[in-house]
């Protein structure tokens, strides 16, 4: 294993040597598949330190019993200098126990990597476009938006560490009913800022006074001009000048989660550029549109009003809906899912896949969206793998109270509230604690309770914990003699070592989650040795009558702070020094 060769990354390329030394013994044909080759940790530690499942995998294609090849494979392995015992258990798995001194050189690996320790190649320079927050620029970012703000933003961080080419995207939605609606409420507070009485916000206008300071930028540019003007002048003049004063509110408020989006895409733009009329020729060429008349509503009475009428239907039956979805309203304009089926079409030409980050209550159109995406991209000659990831909602209390909230009259807790009261690295690795499809409840007492229960402080009072001692010292040790380092020190040096494997893991999985995970578990086993030293004095960190063992763990638990650290920058979280 080279210096700066991570151990997993090490061990299955040994394996790999292995096979390609069983080809040429004509026990394995060349072209067998490796993909599914795995090199992880046991699942009864006690078993062995790796193991590896390529006898299994690989047994059909070798015309081979799993467990006779496991032994062509152990036979190898057995020469290997590093690996102290390799046996093979139930069908065909092979476990084995590596030297002490391959963890210790993973440990030194770790120093010399720095930042760098667990950066992998998986993503060859792949462009991935992650679309997500995608709010409508009807009012400032609020609590809704948060969760899946920060595990679009994590993710993107993750695939970049995972050697992906990320392109942050935001897609306005500026083109629809709820655009007019907000410039009309602009025009409301326009006239106010000129000196007007407007009263009681009416009804169907947007109520929040963050439309005043819309308003007076208003006023400011045309003074009185459209005070009592037409709609019919003002509205397009208003609706790009509000879009575009929401979207500089909707910028600063994802700034200060530390979210800053590549590509802001308009779905006026996209419309004016005859988009969505492309995606509908390339589906109708390939019988994916036909005009058709969508049965009435089922199980009730249809209203009086209904009729029927012919319009375009993308054929989503074929891929599990319920019914064919129309792409066009009966007045000619887009549907949600007519636009968003071409601009999912452009993003696809210049990516080599693409993620959305919905909220959960969207989960009945994933699979026509995501039918509908790999029809157009593989007519256009590319297959473009495409997945949505769903986010639950968050529900907000007070010491276990519920903060009240209400979308109808305009009240609740914005991004920029809860940046200001807990801080953004609370918020964001909050958002991360649990799996994003599982329900939350963000509880401002709890986040910022200093317990082993509140998991952003657990994994940051590690790290302050480890930046003490280090001060306390007054080194920031660059070498040490490993050797003296036991089976108690080895075996946090073994949770240190899955992190290049667990981002591989996380990133092929586009769990961010798992990032979050790993740091908790990695605090508690420094914590767990940490509180040793208070039972037995010999296990302390420090050890005033033996500075070679003090130098040894302080290079320990300085490398256990950079992957702590390592982990929080690709969640987008600051290390504390101190708490």
């Amino acid at each position: 294993m080279s210096a700066t060769q991570t151990l997993y990354a090490a061990f299955a390329a040994r394996i790999d040597a292995v096979l390609d030394a069983l080809v040429l013994e004509a026990a394995l044909p060349s072209d067998a598949p490796r993909s599914g080759v795995t090199v992880e940790p046991p699942r009864d530690l006690s078993h062995g330190d790796l193991a590896t499942n390529a006898a299994m995998v690989l047994a059909k294609p070798a015309r081979s019993n799993p467990r006779a090849l496991a032994e062509k494979i152990v036979a190898h392995l057995d020469r290997d200098p590093d690996i102290v015992e390799a046996s093979i258990a139930g069908p065909g798995f092979i476990n084995l126990r590596v030297t002490d001194d391959a963890w210790r050189r993973e440990l030194r690996a770790v120093g010399e990597l720095g930042n760098d320790y667990g950066r992998s190649a998986l993503g060859s320079g792949k462009r991935v476009n992650i679309e997500y927050v995608s709010a409508n620029p009807t009012g400032p970012m609020h609590m809704g938006h948060c969760r899946g703000a920060v595990v679009g933003d994590a993710l993107a961080g993750l695939l970049e560490f995972a050697g992906y080419d990320v392109i942050r995207e935001y897609y306005v939605n500026d083109a629809g009913g709820q655009v007019d609606t907000l410039a009309r409420s602009a025009h409301l507070r326009y006239r106010e800022a000129l000196g007007e009485d407007i009263g009681a916000i009416p009804e169907g206008l947007y109520p929040g006074d963050y439309l005043v300071p819309v308003g007076r930028a208003l006023a400011d540019e045309f003074g009185d001009q459209f005070a009592s003007a037409p709609e019919s002048e003002w509205l397009p003049v208003f609706k790009p000048k509000v879009v575009a004063e929401m979207m500089g509110r909707i910028r600063s408020d994802l700034a200060l989660l530390g979210i800053a989006h590549d590509v802001f895409a308009s779905e006026a733009e996209l419309q004016a550029a005859g988009k969505p009329a492309e995606a509908e020729a390339w589906l109708r060429d390939r019988d994916l549109v036909y005009d058709g008349v969508l049965e009435a509503p089922k199980g009730k009475a249809p209203p009086d009003d209904w009729e029927p009428v012919e319009l375009p239907l993308f054929r989503s039956t074929r891929f599990g809906d319920d019914q064919d979805r129309p792409i066009k309203k009966s007045d000619g304009t887009w549907t949600y899912f007519g636009a968003d089926l071409a601009y999912h079409f452009q993003k696809a030409e210049n990516a080599d896949a693409l993620i959305d980050i919905w909220g959960a209550d969207h989960a009945g159109t994933v699979k026509r969206i995501k039918a509908a995406v790999s029809a157009l991209t593989q007519g256009a000659g590319r297959d473009v793998p495409f997945d949505v990831k769903l986010v639950q909602m968050v529900k907000l209390l007070r010491g276990g109270e519920p903060v009240k909230m209400s979308k109808r009259s305009g009240v609740f807790v914005t991004i920029a509230d809860m940046v200001e009261e807990v801080g953004k690295d609370v918020v964001r690795f909050t958002m991360l604690s649990r799996k994003p499809d599982a329900q939350m409840d963000f509880d401002f007492a709890k986040v910022i309770e200093a317990s082993k229960d509140n998991p952003v402080f657990y994994v940051q009072y590690a790290h302050a914990r480890i930046r003490s001692t280090l001060r306390k010292a007054g080194v920031e040790p660059s070498d040490a003699n490993l050797e003296r380092l036991g089976q108690a020190e080895l075996a946090l040096v073994r949770d240190v070592a899955q992190f290049p494997r667990l981002v591989e893991a996380a990133a092929t999985a586009r769990e961010p989650h798992r990032i979050a995970f790993y740091l908790f578990d990695l605090a508690a086993a420094f914590h767990s040795f940490w509180n040793a030293g208070n039972d037995d004095p010999s296990l302390r960190i420090i050890q005033a009558d033996d500075p070679e063992m003090t130098a040894a763990r302080l290079y320990l638990a300085s490398q256990v702070g950079q992957v702590i650290r390592n982990g929080l920058a690709i969640l987008g979280v600051e290390a504390v020094e101190e708490m």
